[in-house]
């Protein structure tokens, strides 16, 4: 159930910020490593690169990991959001199903609703 107005109470916010941070630290931790290549790669063969700061250095590498943590969050949200409207789709699907079936159990059809209530 849906409470507005309080982060604490509504769980499906609450997963969905779980797989928003979930994404964001795979993604950063992903693109970490290829900035870190990357950066190993530019020390080696650039003599610019070799120049710069650490500060300046340790910019880059950090504004990979964060580009990176924000397209991973990103995409798991898309999936997530996905997913939870399948999931209530399929649930409210299943709902009108049923409803269906004790209606035509009602109306006398036998084994609609299930083999149990089959009449002989």
């Amino acid at each position: 159930m849906r409470h507005h107005g309080s982060l604490t109470k509504d769980d499906e916010t609450n997963q969905a910020a779980w797989e928003a941070t979930r994404g964001a630290m795979t993604g950063a931790a992903k693109w970490g490593a290829f900035a870190l290549v990357a950066g190993g790669c530019a020390y080696a063969f650039s003599p610019i690169y070799r120049g710069l700061t650490v500060q300046f250095k340790v910019y880059i590498q950090m504004s990979g990991m964060i580009v990176g943590s924000m397209i991973e969050a990103d995409k798991r949200m898309v999936q997530y959001e996905h997913r939870v409207r399948h999931q209530k789709r399929m649930a409210r699907d299943m709902e009108v199903w049923r409803r269906y079936e004790e209606d035509f159990e009602k109306k006398g059809t036998p084994g609609v609703g299930g083999e149990g209530n089959v009449k002989g």
